[in-house]
């Protein structure tokens, strides 16, 4: 288990830096689904996100690659990952992959929901702004509704956080300006 090195400092001064990432469940008419999702501190970005049927390992795991893989994160970066003190988060497959990648593990203090806020405020206005709305039959339903809020998230929501931009125009601006 790791320390708690994020301590709430919620703020980074450029991509890359902090991420967040916890599970969800949601339901469907066909059972429950579990959502993991990775955030950037940064900019409020999901940067990885998977649904499967089991809230495991390999669940988190291929969040996080997608992360890796669309950030192209390397060991030098030095990225700092904040999660819960969950069972996945804690497996060895998932410690090894962020030693592996040169990721500083960084965790919540136990039954601490305020340490991760972040990260389930997101899951917050996922349910309450899409999820919840609807009644979803199939996985396939619930996987295309949370990618289009996904991709409303990222490229037209406003948050209030990061100077009432989307964190894609966030990010763009920070770039231009780097």
């Amino acid at each position: 288990m790791a320390d708690n090195h994020l301590n709430r400092e919620f703020d980074a001064s450029a991509p890359n830096q902090k991420w967040v990432g916890d599970i969800t469940y949601l339901w469907t008419a066909s059972g429950w689904m579990y959502l993991a999702v990775v955030l950037d501190l940064f900019s409020r970005k999901v940067v990885g996100w998977q649904l499967s049927a089991t809230p495991d390992t390999a669940l988190i795991l291929a969040a996080l690659n997608q992360a890796v893989i669309l950030r192209q994160v390397t060991a030098s970066t030095g990225l700092l990952f904040h999660s819960d003190q969950g069972c996945q988060y804690t497996s060895h497959a998932y410690q090894d992959r962020l030693t592996e990648l040169g990721i500083k593990a960084s965790m919540s203090r136990r039954a601490n929901c305020w340490d991760n806020a972040v990260m389930e405020r997101f899951f917050r206005s996922l349910k309450v702004e899409a999820i919840s709305r609807e009644h979803y039959q199939t996985a396939d339903e619930l996987t295309w509704a949370v990618k289009k809020y996904i991709h409303f998230y990222n490229t037209k929501r406003l948050h209030s956080v990061i100077g009432a931009k989307t964190p894609n125009q966030f990010e763009q601006l920070f770039l231009k300006q780097a």
